[in-house]
């Protein structure tokens, strides 16, 4: 990926400072799980923070498909708490509608881990 791909983020977020992160809707809660499944966990969707696509292999994987070595990015640690949505803004046209809709249906393709 190119070192400039996200210096727009980058650049809007040192602006807009650690607001924006906070600013974040919280997670909703997991969904209870009956004990013959407690084993199994879902994976980090769309709507998850870059951080825990990254953390999770599988998604990671999808990550690395569509947008390869994003969490190599000088500016990684200032947008990884946003979603893929809340950072398209500013990654120059390289985070579209499309891609994003391309990797959710992967992210949706995914076995239950």
């Amino acid at each position: 990926m190119s070192k400039t791909l996200f210096a727009a983020a980058a650049a809007s977020l040192l602006l807009v400072g650690a607001a924006s992160a906070q600013t974040a809707p919280a997670p909703a809660p997991a969904p209870a799980q009956d004990h013959a499944h407690a084993e199994h966990h879902a994976h980090p969707t769309i709507d998850s923070p870059i951080e825990a696509l990254v953390n999770d292999p599988a998604t990671k994987a999808v990550l690395e498909k569509h947008l390869p070595g994003m969490d190599k990015h000088p500016a990684y640690g200032q947008f990884k708490g946003m979603t893929l949505r809340q950072v398209a803004p500013y990654s120059q046209g390289a985070i579209t509608d499309e891609k994003i809709a391309a990797i959710d249906a992967d992210l949706k393709a995914l076995p239950e881990a």
